[in-house]
């Protein structure tokens, strides 16, 4: 029983699955954030560029 318990506690494949998990959702979010202020960004120039061709 106990090099059953001692292979598991050295057993580090899960970590390595959980680790990349945690890097895929650190890079979303950052991706949501990024592409949310962009659309912000994004819309108010085109509502700036429909304006000024209105006007014209």
């Amino acid at each position: 029983m106990k090099p059953l318990i001692t292979q598991f506690m050295r057993d580090e494949s899960g970590a390595t699955a959980i680790e990349y998990g945690l890097i895929a959702a650190l890079i979303a979010v950052v991706l949501i954030g990024i592409l949310g202020t962009l659309g912000k960004n994004l819309s108010g120039t085109m509502n700036t560029v429909a304006a000024a061709v209105k006007g014209s």
